[in-house]
């Protein structure tokens, strides 16, 4: 796990909107408890900010380099799917 969320050089934040108490968001809320402290120990410079709002649908931005910013919906995705998701989105430049 520690290389496959060693983040692009490009990237400059990882920003993930959910709710906190939704059972649409409850995948997003498992997966980030698993997987954060992995990727924040492996990539400390970048800043990894957790949004939680009632009914927010579950969401992932990353932003690069010159304000070039992706977003990826996070909803209805399986913890599995959501990593994927996820490295897809920290590895892209």
């Amino acid at each position: 796990m520690s290389t496959k969320y060693a983040f692009s050089t490009a990237l400059k934040e990882v920003r993930f909107l959910f709710c906190q108490t939704s059972e649409h968001s409850a995948a997003t809320r498992s997966f980030l408890t698993r997987t954060y402290p992995t990727m924040k120990k492996h990539n400390p410079q970048i800043p990894i900010m957790l949004r939680e709002a009632a009914g927010t649908a579950p969401r992932v931005y990353a932003r690069y380099d010159l304000g070039v910013e992706k977003s990826q919906s996070l909803e209805g995705l399986t913890d599995k799917q959501i990593e994927d998701t996820v490295t897809g989105l920290v590895k892209t430049a």
